[in-house]
């Protein structure tokens, strides 16, 4: 380096120093420069055994929310009080671990929102998927739902910090009164609705800790197929998220085809996603996509192998 360095001309040299202090100028001001967050990084950080750490969103993982410790709180109020079939009003109240509320303008956008809500009761039967607005007050967030079954709603906050550019999650229940079903789960790959045949694509041993592609197929029924309209939803063509029986944690995945210049073909459109589950033992994937203007889900049932 010192002879390169030697063998260039002055008038070289100035200009590799010129630009190095331009570059390194330019560095400084873009980390300086408000972000529009009062939010730091440390505020989204528990020194704690168990804790959740930041995600990556090119990695998608199982994440045990209520196991883990999170550095956000999620509390939960309702207009009044919750019942089968009925909509409410909720009001959602994100702070960090010191008390700090999280509004807009501490989150990132991501996949077009800032904050997603995964709302799923105790039979795992019934999965919404909501985007809270911004409430009065720095820190609410108002939604509003239905809920389709009686039994403990557990709620999981799927959310970026500007501060951090990671993802984070929280959890918190609400209470639908009534008698919970028992539902009988069965295994299965494929699903129906009317006008549509879907299908999951999985390994025949999915294996807990082992990385696993899946494939997710729609077609219309009958031999002479025809066009599946599907839409974007959410900044892309399908979302899928898997939920354990216990409804620990969760995983949101998006497909590897990122592209919405390019959709998937009109007769039998695929997509990839890859995943990685921790623990043995029976989970339900839940697809999401837009079928001609009208968002639709479908559940998938499956064993996670030791």
């Amino acid at each position: 380096m010192t002879t390169l360095w030697r063998s260039l001309t002055p008038p070289q040299r100035r200009s590799i120093v010129i630009l190095t202090v331009v570059a390194a100028g330019l560095y400084l001001t873009m980390r300086w420069l408000p972000t529009g967050t009062n939010l730091s990084h440390m505020d989204f950080r528990v020194a704690e055994k168990g804790a959740i750490e930041f995600c990556d969103p090119a990695n998608p993982q199982f994440i045990p929310v209520v196991a883990a410790k999170s550095p956000v709180t999620l509390t939960l109020t309702s207009d009044i009080v919750p019942a089968q079939r009925k909509e409410i009003g909720f009001t959602l109240t994100l702070r960090t671990a010191s008390g700090k509320p999280i509004a807009p303008e501490d989150l990132l956008v991501t996949h077009t929102r800032k904050l997603h809500l995964l709302v799923a009761d105790p039979t795992l039967q019934d999965y919404q998927h909501v985007h809270p607005e911004p409430g009065k007050r720095a820190g609410e967030w108002v939604f509003k739902l239905t809920p389709d079954r009686p039994g403990t709603y557990r709620v999981f906050a799927d959310f970026t910090p500007a501060a951090t550019a990671r993802g984070l999650y929280a959890s918190a229940d609400f209470n639908v009164p009534g008698e919970v079903a028992r539902v009988i789960r069965t295994t299965n790959v494929t699903a129906q609705i009317p006008g549509y045949n879907f299908e999951l694509v999985m390994p025949a041993l999915f294996r807990a800790g082992v990385p696993t592609d899946l494939k997710f197929r729609i077609e219309t029924p009958g031999a002479e197929k025809r066009p599946v309209v599907l839409q974007p939803v959410m900044g892309a063509f399908a979302h899928l998220v898997a939920f354990d029986e216990a409804r620990s944690g969760f995983a949101h995945l998006h497909p590897n085809e990122v592209d919405l210049a390019k959709p998937p073909d009109a007769l039998h459109p695929e997509l990839t996603f890859k995943i990685t589950i921790p623990q043995p033992g029976r989970y339900v994937i839940w697809a999401q996509v837009n079928l001609d203007g009208r968002e639709t889900f479908v559940p998938f049932w499956l064993d996670v192998l030791p």
